[in-house]
């Protein structure tokens, strides 16, 4: 069998660990992840340091600048903006009136109490540009010489106005809170006052405005419609006169509390009205006369009840009533009875002549009746026919009138509209009125050093988070073993705590110290790593020097020894050698030696205080290290010593620079990679683990050193766990 066969079983046992489902990239498991709320609380906790110092800085600030800031006096005013002003008249003004619940309306009037133009009339009616308290407050004394022009003055004084001036609505009603801050009390309350009532004024103006343009344009319009209805008129009558056509004006009755009003009509539509009226009248007159005429004589009722006949024929009767009463004596020739006959056949003459008239006078009427409905009826049909022809020369006539009666509705419509503007404007409604005028106030407004420095507590506060997010995010070290997996790739086999000034030989020597416990806990972590156990071949390197590399294959070696183990340790670090000053030997003799062509390993061999520790120093300091790890001599090395011991632990150099370390750990079992926390970059540990594995590198895992609990992002607590048991004691 080959002498190096053992070395060759090792490398075949961690080929199996690499196709075992637990193999050792698993080993410690994926670190849990916390929530993001604790992640960032811990991050605030470990960097309340610059927190504070961001803090303290922002209060002293503060402080500095509330102390050096001159002091601002506010005076407040308050006004009422109702939505509709009183009503004096029941005449619309000319302003749309809109709800009461319009905030377009309101949002106009913040907006106006905040403009220029208010602003200017402010300063133009106290007179700011030649007010002395004014000019002093602002320091606005001119230069000599300089000539500034009236306008940019009153722009100047609007400005500075302006970018003082507040004003705040009151939640859920009509007030309006006009504040002014300035460095003169007095000044703030003139201001404030005046800004009100300027607003008054100005909101007065604008309604006069409107109505006195309303009546300009109304004037205007009156004139022109006043000109087309004369011309309108004068057309009508024209041609009126022209055509002959009359018509009689319209007329307004009034009776019974209601009035009628008639239109305009001709005489012509009148007369024929009336004549046809009397004609309907005349045929009824000759129908009734027709109808006494066929019934004429005796039995007519004009004969009837004519009073004369009535009365002769009474005296017929009469008469003839004697006559027969002188019968019944004397014979007919009885001179009596002769002249009673006599005497009716005269009544009975009479009679018939009366009769005769009665029927000559119905003929007559009806004559003339008919006479008379002939007559009506040749006018009507004459008038018939003036009416047809008056309405065809009518159609003009009327456009004229319509164009008349048009004019004159408008011309009365902005009449009436006119004379309302006229009186609504004379009243001048105003819907502001002052609540509250200003006072002088008794004390500054600004600076509050309450609020200032509250302020400044909490921007130095949030500027220290962000500084604190900052560094957390420049920072690219490996600041805790959550760290490990997340940001290098490899499993964690362990956290070796910060031991401060305590050199670490010192404190491996008191097995209860945090730092013995510590590295038990790597050692259990590496007796996961294979299906074997820990490797036997093993070597420690790091990305750069002083992460700790040496102190920890220093303690791993002497971990495993005291598990009554056989252990070497190799110091291949022939560059930068120091492991003969950890176990107190010298370095004559050592691993140069033997891959110089030396063969006795066992020249090379030192004992330790540990029982069960050999350890191999590096030799004399070769002219070119890598030269020497090039060849197999390290591999017939480890392979030897694997025939006598359990575990072979390798002090490597760094990887970064040298080639000496991926050339190492590509003839060991596996490499463990130190780190030191809070002190490397990751960026620099990638590359140096990429040079690893491109040397065919079996990494194991990572082992942080130099941990600082107290600095880390999660708060292992690792001081706890690794001093468990000693303040017990101590209690």
């Amino acid at each position: 069998m080959n002498q190096f066969q053992p070395a060759a079983d090792a490398r075949e046992g961690w080929d199996m660990a690499a196709n075992n489902p637990h193999d050792i990239n698993d080993v410690g498991g994926d670190q849990q992840q916390l929530p993001l709320l604790t992640q960032y609380l811990r991050m605030l906790i470990r960097r309340r340091w610059l927190i504070i110092g961001a803090m303290a800085v922002a209060l002293v600030l503060g402080l500095l600048a509330t102390l050096l800031t001159t002091k601002q006096y506010t005076a407040t005013s308050q006004i009422e903006i109702q939505r509709e002003a009183d009503r004096v008249t029941k005449l619309d003004s000319v302003q749309r009136e809109t709800s009461t619940n319009d905030l377009e309306f309101y949002q106009t009037q913040y907006g106006l109490l905040k403009a220029r133009s208010l602003a200017e009339r402010v300063a133009r009616d106290l007179k700011l540009a030649t007010d002395a308290q004014f000019i002093e407050t602002y320091k606005l004394q001119a230069k000599p010489g300089v000539v500034v022009p009236p306008e940019v003055r009153e722009r100047q004084l609007g400005d500075i106005l302006l970018g003082s001036i507040s004003v705040a609505p009151v939640r859920s009603s009509s007030l309006v809170a006009i504040s002014y801050t300035s460095p003169n009390p007095v000044l703030s309350a003139r201001i404030s006052n005046a800004w009100g009532k300027n607003f008054i004024q100005a909101n007065l103006e604008r309604r006069f405005d409107s109505a006195a343009y309303a009546r300009n344009f109304l004037e205007d319009r009156l004139a022109t419609l006043r000109q087309k209805m004369e011309e309108s008129e004068r057309a009508l009558v024209t041609y009126a006169g022209n055509q002959q056509i009359v018509n009689l004006p319209a007329t307004t009755t009034t009776g019974a509390g209601q009035s009628q009003t008639t239109s305009e009509h001709s005489i012509v539509a009148d007369d024929l009205t009336a004549l046809n009226n009397e004609l309907g009248q005349a045929t009824a007159d000759r129908i009734k006369a027709q109808s006494r005429l066929g019934g004429g004589g005796a039995d007519s009722p004009e004969a009837i009840g004519s009073p004369s006949i009535a009365g002769l024929r009474q005296k017929r009767a009469e008469a003839a009533a004697e006559y027969a009463k002188t019968l019944v004596q004397f014979e007919p020739g009885y001179p009596a009875a002769q002249a009673l006959n006599q005497q009716i056949k005269q009544l009975d003459a009479a009679i018939a002549r009366e009769e005769g008239r009665v029927g000559g006078s119905i003929a007559a009427t009806y004559r003339e009746a008919s006479a008379r409905e002939a007559a009506l009826k040749s006018r009507v049909e004459g008038l018939k026919s003036n009416l047809l022809d008056l309405r065809r020369r009518s159609i003009q006539y009327n456009i004229y009138q319509r164009d008349v009666d048009t004019n004159r509705e408008l011309y009365d419509g902005l009449l009436q509209r006119y004379k309302e503007i006229g009186i609504a404007g004379g009243v001048g409604n105003n819907n502001i009125s002052i609540v509250d005028p200003a006072d002088v106030p008794q004390g500054p407004s600004k600076p509050n050093l309450f609020n200032n420095l509250a302020l400044a507590l909490l921007l130095g506060f949030a500027g220290g988070v962000a500084l604190a997010f900052a560094r957390e995010q420049m920072d690219e070290t490996i600041t805790d073993p959550a760290d490990v997996k997340e940001k290098i790739g490899l499993p964690l086999l362990g956290s070796i705590p910060n031991v401060g000034e305590i050199e670490p030989i010192v404190s491996m020597a008191d097995r209860k110290s945090p730092l013995v416990e510590a590295y038990l806990s790597f050692q259990t972590s590496l007796e996961f790593t294979t299906p074997h156990g820990a490797p036997r071949s093993l070597a420690l390197t790091s990305t750069r020097p002083a992460e700790g590399k040496s102190s920890s294959a220093y303690a791993l070696a002497v971990t495993l020894a005291r598990a009554k183990r056989r252990v070497v340790l190799i110091d291949c670090d022939m560059r930068s050698p120091s492991v003969h000053y950890m176990v107190g030997s010298n370095n004559e003799m050592g691993v140069s030696n033997y891959l110089t062509g030396h063969d006795r390993v066992e020249d090379l061999l030192h004992g330790s205080s540990e029982d069960g520790l050999s350890v191999i120093t590096a030799g004399p300091q070769p002219p070119n290290a890598a030269e020497l790890l090039t060849g197999d001599r390290l591999d017939q090395l480890i392979a030897a010593l694997l025939k006598s011991y359990d575990h072979v632990v390798v002090d490597s150099p760094p990887v970064m620079g040298l080639a000496d370390a991926p050339l190492i750990a590509s003839k060991v079992e596996a490499t463990i990679f130190v780190v030191e926390s809070h002190g490397i970059r990751r960026s620099l540990v990638h590359v140096a683990l990429d040079r690893l594995r491109a040397a065919n590198g079996r990494l194991a895992g990572v082992l942080l050193t130099k941990f600082d609990a107290k600095r880390a992002h999660y708060g292992y607590g690792y001081d706890y766990g690794y001093g468990y048991g000693e303040r017990d004691q101590a209690a």
